[in-house]
């Protein structure tokens, strides 16, 4: 409980200095480059060692897939039927689909269910979060962003995306060294740059969020809001209890579903011009209502 209350303070503390002139406005990204680069692969190349191979990693490494498929198909399903324009069904689709598993995905889990439970976590980021990230949502704003005539998807350039994301490669070389043993200073190395994800993370998270309703239909916004925090994860729940699954990986992957948009995807869907206030009110709001969310189905997870 102190790991949770924790990261409101973090989050509180961004969202107060927000206000505070000496905080520049570009605040966010200068600590979410030190994340992407520093911590996140700190906190990859610690963790790896830990994590054993087994069937069980196919369940976080396919989830998210499976997911983006099924709410594709349901948000074209709802668009048609309560008549979305194109505009708003697209940043559906690319923001939906991906929750914030990294930045708000490891704190929570490490604050909830403990530290190693976080391999399972980073599988389900970096084999589908991530991925999908980088082509997925990179395709749709390309193909239907207000500059879809200007732009060009190039797979090779999707790919080196992929190939040099730092924690991508910390994770590949994580993976390789599994069985080498650190060296103390490394280790204490490791431990030290990545304690500063959780508070930084935060942080940064807070001093971004903003809240719109602004001449917003409020129909796409709860149907996204329902499917992100309560359907997905249920949908994920549901499929386990089905085929007779359980254990960390499927309670990792559950929780994963359950996070709020990414707000890298909201970003990618804002830049591409696709119903900007919309998808910053899923981002904010989301986040929001995360904090309700989020206990309560640790709080479930934990009852099964």
């Amino acid at each position: 409980m102190d790991n949770f209350i924790l990261i409101l303070i973090y989050l509180s503390l961004g969202f107060a200095m927000r206000r505070v002139p000496k905080f520049p406005a570009d605040t966010p990204v200068v600590l979410n480059t030190f994340v992407m680069y520093v911590a996140l692969p700190a906190l990859v190349l610690q963790k790896i060692p830990s994590l054993h191979f087994s069937w069980d990693l196919l369940i976080p490494a396919l989830v998210p897939w499976i997911l983006l498929l099924l709410v594709s198909v349901l948000i074209l399903a709802l668009g048609r039927l309560l008549h979305w324009s194109r505009d708003i069904i697209v940043a559906l689709l690319i923001v939906l689909p991906l929750g914030n598993t990294s930045f708000l995905g490891f704190p929570m889990i490490e604050a909830l269910f403990g530290g190693d439970w976080l391999p399972y976590a980073m599988i389900y980021d970096q084999i589908g979060s991530f991925v999908a990230l980088a082509t997925w949502s990179t395709i749709l704003a390309a193909l239907y962003g207000v500059n879809a005539a200007q732009s060009k998807v190039s797979a090779a350039a999707m790919a080196m995306r992929i190939l040099t994301f730092p924690p991508f490669l910390a994770l590949v070389v994580g993976l390789s060294l599994k069985a080498w043993t650190y060296p103390p200073l490394l280790h204490t190395t490791l431990d030290n740059l990545a304690a500063t994800l959780v508070p930084l993370i935060m942080f940064a998270v807070g001093f971004q969020l903003k809240f719109s309703l602004a001449g917003e239909r409020l129909s796409p916004l709860l149907s996204g809001l329902g499917i992100k925090l309560l359907l997905m994860p249920l949908l994920v729940l549901a499929g386990a209890m089905l085929l007779g699954l359980s254990g960390k990986a499927v309670q990792v992957s559950v929780f994963e579903a359950a996070m709020p948009p990414m707000i890298s995807a909201g970003a990618i869907a804002m830049m591409a011009g696709l119903a900007p206030r919309l998808v910053a009110a899923l981002v904010g709001f989301g986040l929001l209502l995360s904090f309700i969310t989020l206990p309560l189905w640790a709080w479930l997870l934990h009852q099964i």
